[in-house]
């Protein structure tokens, strides 16, 4: 296991350049102590790690020496493969790439390696697109992906829920959530307030970085995407699954601020998570004990009334709302203008 370790951070210091013993020690998942320990042995082995005091110090390999000691063990030649999902990657421009990549590596595997990589593409399928539903028309995904990558400012024209609006972004990263895209991006002061965030067309929360003002963007909401001549500079501190992490909690916190009080049959609690996601099981988690017919209550996290009652009447007869009194009132309501209508 130590040599594995050393391995490790002998091509963390390769990749990343200097980088703090409290950094290694985070991404190794070992203690500060036992970093100090390997970067001692490493050097008694003859690796030239130079040690960089001070603010900015940190670790680091002396200038020029790289090492060939990359080898690829079997289930990391198969994550490889795995990571690899076709349909993504074609999105972004790079399925020719992708498909050219995975034959040299092959190639450049020992026979066992390969063979263990074939078994994994022949056994195991990556399928990013949620069921029943088609995936949303990206025709710009591959001009931003490359404005993404060359750091360059992007002009575009973004459909909203409240109308069209044009601005200029500074894309940081793109994210594939439930085979929809989305764009990650910093805006001027001046649109911050106005974008993204908060609007109630689903892309998701927005946050600050650095002081910097940051939005997510559904790809298939761009009607026009041009880039510019120009460059950025990319938020100190800014990493896009943190941010992502973070901007998707703050999300589901200030939608489901509501609580709604239901009592569910057999079959209801087995539709619970299907309509309802995290909350509902979450919800499941806590629920009391069931009655002699088996129904059981529950405290669900909702959104607006609105779409709580769309929500609810999902789960049809295997489910009765108790409250609050408003949410009960109004669902009663739209059940009998049904039914006044199909009568």
């Amino acid at each position: 296991m130590r040599a594995d370790r050393l391995l490790s951070l002998l091509l963390l210091l390769q990749n990343r350049g200097r980088t703090t013993a409290p950094e290694l020690a985070a991404e190794l998942e070992v203690s500060v102590r036992t970093v100090y320990r390997d970067i001692d042995a490493l050097g008694a082995s003859g690796v030239p790690v130079l040690a960089d005091r001070g603010p900015a110090g940190g670790y680091r390999l002396a200038d020029g020496y790289r090492t060939r000691l990359t080898g690829l063990t079997d289930a990391q030649a198969g994550s490889l493969f795995l990571a690899g999902v076709p349909g993504p990657a074609r999105d972004l421009g790079l399925g020719a790439d992708l498909a050219a990549a995975q034959l040299k590596l092959q190639a450049a595997l020992p026979a066992q390696l390969a063979g263990r990589a074939r078994q994994i593409q022949e056994r195991f399928h990556l399928d990013a697109t949620a069921w029943f539903r088609d995936a949303d028309p990206v025709p710009h995904l591959a001009r931003i992906a490359q404005a993404v990558w060359e750091q360059r400012v992007l002009r575009v024209h973004y459909r909203r829920w409240r109308g069209e609006v044009r601005r200029e972004l500074h894309p940081l990263g793109l994210v594939l959530k439930g085979g929809i895209w989305y764009l990650v991006a910093g805006v001027g002061a001046g649109d911050a307030g106005r974008d993204g965030d908060g609007d109630g067309d689903g892309d998701g929360a927005g946050g600050e970085v650095g002081g910097d003002a940051v939005r997510t963007y559904r790809v298939a909401r761009f009607l026009a995407v041009d880039t510019a001549e120009d460059g950025f500079e990319r938020p100190a501190g800014f990493e896009l699954a943190s941010y992502w992490q973070e901007s998707t909690d703050r999300l589901d916190a200030a939608l489901r601020r509501r609580t709604a009080q239901l009592r569910l049959s057999p079959r209801g609690r087995q539709l619970l998570p299907m309509q309802f996601g995290a909350a509902g099981t979450r919800a499941l988690a806590d629920a009391g004990p069931p009655d002699a017919d088996g129904w059981v209550r529950i405290s669900l996290a909702v959104e607006s009334e609105a779409i709580a009652v769309g929500d609810l009447l999902r789960l049809g007869t295997e489910a009765e709302v108790l409250g609050p009194p408003a949410l009960r009132r109004a669902l009663a309501e739209t059940v009998a203008a049904l039914a006044g209508r199909y009568a």
